[in-house]
């Protein structure tokens, strides 16, 4: 499996162990204690008895008693932990007859039993309830080129959630897919493509033991070069897809943001993603840009300034959920920090519920230590801001539902903010792809259910007030 060449060799192998280890078995075996079997096989076979007998008011009536991503503990991630490939047989099977009975009750006639207003209003508050699925990009200096490499994979095995959120590099990513149409991202999702026009000028750079690190006026070259001139609104309306980046304050008594085209439409892409890939103490705060009403650039909150939004809010979990009804999360995630701490938590060599009370306790710590500097920095406001800044790195979660990381351990410290050549971009890159192949399974059976939602009612927009004018046209 380590020296798999492509997804299909990795599958194959993998099943392969599986078959070997007995794993194969497991997942043909409904019994578990990790989940409610019997009330998912329950759920199954009411479901085809509705679709045998052609019961429709009674399938829509069964579909109705609930839809949902963890139905009797199917979601939890230690079934999907066992086997090298997939998970129980069962819950493939559950997933695919919710998808069949929805295409089902989607195609029917309409008719006095069932009625347009009834698939639309039961498919609306079907997909409210069952949530969407949002891809979160850490913060990663010069290695969030990891993130092409997960994007690239996801994007091709058609399972990238159209809620997305990027902070610091995850931004340069975020701003990627918003900017970019289905079309045009094959392109610019190629590990050989070079995105920053001054590559060639580094590839050439004689070796040296002090890497050259990337200045602001090379970060500005490569924004403007990769990042299409548009706002968040107009991004949205090219894409479709709802790309949030985090910002945060220069300033202190401000909260950080989530820029995107629900909170501000008008703002540049390109301004939000500098000002989010500015770090504290290396790059100048930003000042953000938005469009007028006349179509020109104008300051945006001129007197605010705005750094790297990974500071405050790397994963910004709770916002999306708010705005956009997100309760599953896939993380791409790259932050040394980060990575740090979850390997730490790994091998701690406690319960689960420790680990749990462990990282409460810790995060209480951190904010009472928070409002002491506080308190008592005052008259020292650079070293507060400090003290303020690294508590609230270290409390924030770096986890999601579905964690994709690089296999790698140790991070040279030269390369966080390091200029890299075109090979270590590239192996950058294939380290996402690799890192996705084995969560990609698990992806597809959390999110099925949801796209076909968003399918659905995507075929059915003309009919919804509230979607025909979700644009600006």
């Amino acid at each position: 499996m380590l020296r798999a060449d492509s997804y299909a060799d990795w599958k194959n192998t993998a099943l392969e162990h599986d078959s070997k280890s007995g794993f194969e078995a497991w997942k043909a075996k409904d019994e578990s204690k990790s989940y409610d079997y019997a009330n998912i096989r329950s759920r199954i076979d009411a479901l085809k008895e509705h679709r045998r007998q052609a019961d429709n008011i009674g399938l829509l009536f069964a579909l109705n008693e609930g839809i949902h991503g963890n139905q009797g503990g199917m979601g939890k991630s230690e079934l999907y932990k066992m086997a090298k490939f997939g998970t129980k047989h069962l819950i493939e099977e559950y997933v695919d007859e919710i998808v069949g009975a929805l295409e089902h009750i989607s195609s029917i006639p309409e008719s006095g039993e069932i009625t347009k207003e009834d698939k639309l209003d039961f498919f609306e508050r079907a997909s409210h309830c069952f949530g969407r699925s949002a891809l979160m990009l850490s913060g990663a200096g010069s290695l969030g080129h990891f993130h092409r490499g997960v994007i690239k994979t996801l994007f091709e095995h058609n399972v990238l959630p159209t809620v997305i959120s990027g902070s610091s590099a995850g931004a340069v990513s975020a701003a990627i897919l918003g900017t970019y149409s289905d079309e045009e991202l094959p392109a610019v999702l190629q590990g050989d493509n070079a995105l920053d026009p001054l590559q060639e000028k580094i590839d050439k750079r004689p070796k040296s033991l002090i890497r050259k690190q990337v200045d602001p006026a090379s970060l500005k070259i490569l924004l403007e070069a990769l990042i299409p001139d548009m706002t968040f609104q107009e991004a949205y309306e090219k894409t479709d897809r709802m790309i949030s980046i985090t910002i945060a304050p220069a300033e202190e008594h401000q909260t950080s943001r989530l820029m995107n085209a629900i909170t501000s439409p008008n703002v540049y892409v390109r301004t939000a993603v500098m000002a989010s890939c500015a770090v504290p103490g290396v790059y100048a705060p930003v000042m953000l840009m938005a469009k007028n009403v006349y179509g020109e650039a104008q300051p945006h909150l001129p007197e605010r300034r705005w750094v790297d939004g990974a500071v405050t809010d790397d994963l910004p979990a709770k916002r999306l959920a708010r705005l956009y009804g997100v309760n599953h999360y896939i993380v791409s995630q790259a932050n040394p920090l980060a990575l740090a701490i979850i390997k730490g938590e790994q091998y701690l060599p406690v319960s689960e519920g420790a680990k749990k009370v462990l990282r409460l306790s810790t995060h209480e710590i951190l904010k009472s230590g928070e409002k002491f500097s506080r308190r008592y920095l005052r008259k020292i406001p650079d070293l507060g801001k400090t003290m303020s800044m690294f508590y609230s790195v270290m409390a924030q979660d770096y986890k999601g539902d579905v964690n994709i990381v690089p296999n790698f351990n140790f991070v040279d410290p030269q390369k966080l903010l390091g200029q890299l050549t075109s090979t270590e971009i590239d192996e950058l890159v294939i380290e996402g792809e690799r890192s996705t192949w084995p969560q990609l399974e698990q992806i597809k059976i959390s999110s099925k259910i949801g796209h076909k939602l968003d399918e659905i009612l995507d075929h059915h927009s003309k009919h919804n007030i509230k979607r025909f004018y979700k644009k600006r046209r």
